[in-house]
């Protein structure tokens, strides 16, 4: 609930929850939520019985899906064979794998998510794996504001994997001949790393013995390469660009004007629909942002005047980054 409904499913749909026609793609939206709301209501009710069967009842006195009077008298959810589609899960358990590694090097170099960055190449092990992050790429781009998801077919010139033995795995296993293994494993090459790191084994020959490697008697990770970041996790690298441009940085200026309207829209009581009037105290780097972001900042806000003021007297001072001004919202 926490993780996969809570801060994926939930947070990535906002848009489909509040922008729009209440057309099929909205409808789909609110429907998986209440399934997975309702089900959740029933496989918790004998943990904690008051506030499932409130949940379940809220859920189904609206709706009149079910007609039972309490969550308890309700049947147990059966596991339905057809509504598992294991390929998109592997589809999203590698957009989250892929975001949380690029979310993390944002925070390694403290660059905040609203500050848009160009572009994450990411080596691809086979057609498979290929196919399954281009149709997740768009949701990936959202997640970690990127412009661009690179895959690479052979990132040997770009990104450099490095190889350590784990000794903890390695000494249960190989014993007196761990040294061995180990120093074996430090001469790996390239293409030797590629593949235990693609096929998640590999065979070598000790002493006249053949030995199998899995990923758990090694630790793989990739170097930093000049204005990239490099991360791995689960048989995936992403090398970040965090070289940030002029048009980059004003766009990060705009999203940060966006939370701060949004966040005084909510404070002066609007309603979500309603369309207001924006009043800007002067600031250079500010209005170039602004002129070069104009348009999605007024769909993002709903703003249909946005005008600066030389002098603006009972403004709310916002601050962000490098910038400071004060502002007036208005219906």
């Amino acid at each position: 609930v926490q993780e996969n409904l809570s801060n994926w499913y939930v947070r990535l749909c906002r848009r489909r929850f509040w922008k729009g026609d209440y057309g099929t793609d909205k409808i789909a939206a609110y429907q998986t939520l209440y399934t997975c709301l309702i089900t959740v209501a029933k496989l918790s009710a004998p943990i904690a019985p008051f506030f499932m069967d409130r949940l379940y009842r809220d859920l189904t006195q609206a709706t009149h899906s079910e007609n039972f009077d309490s969550v308890h008298l309700a049947d147990f959810p059966n596991y339905v064979e057809k509504y598992v589609d294991k390929s998109l899960e592997s589809k999203m358990m590698k957009a989250q794998t892929v975001s949380s590694l690029v979310l993390s090097l944002r925070k390694k170099e403290m660059i905040k998510v609203r500050q848009p960055l160009q572009k994450v190449m990411i080596p691809i092990l086979d057609e498979n794996q290929r196919a399954e992050i281009e149709a997740v790429s768009d949701l990936i781009k959202a997640e970690v504001n990127v412009k661009e998801v690179v895959l690479l077919d052979d990132a040997s010139g770009v990104l450099v994997k490095q190889i350590k033995p784990n000794f903890k795995a390695l000494g249960p296993r190989f014993g007196k001949d761990m040294g061995l293994i180990a120093k074996e494993i430090q001469g790996f090459s390239q293409e030797q790393i590629n593949e235990l790191d693609r096929e998640g084994s590999c065979t070598l020959v000790i002493s006249g013995n053949s030995i199998t490697l899995t990923q758990d008697d090694v630790e793989i990770s990739s170097q930093d390469i000049p204005g990239w970041l490099v991360a791995n996790a689960n048989g995936i690298t992403v090398a970040l660009d965090i070289t940030i441009s002029d048009e980059l940085r004003k766009e990060g200026i705009a999203r940060e004007l966006v939370n701060r309207i949004q966040n005084l829209r909510k404070d002066s009581g609007f309603e979500v629909t309603d369309k207001i009037k924006v009043q800007l105290m002067r600031n250079g780097v500010l209005e170039e942002a602004i002129i070069a972001n104009e348009t999605y900042i007024k769909s993002e806000t709903l703003t249909e005047l946005l005008v600066f003021e030389d002098h603006l007297e009972n403004g709310t001072e916002i601050e962000f980054d490098d910038i400071k001004t004060l502002i007036i919202i208005s219906k």
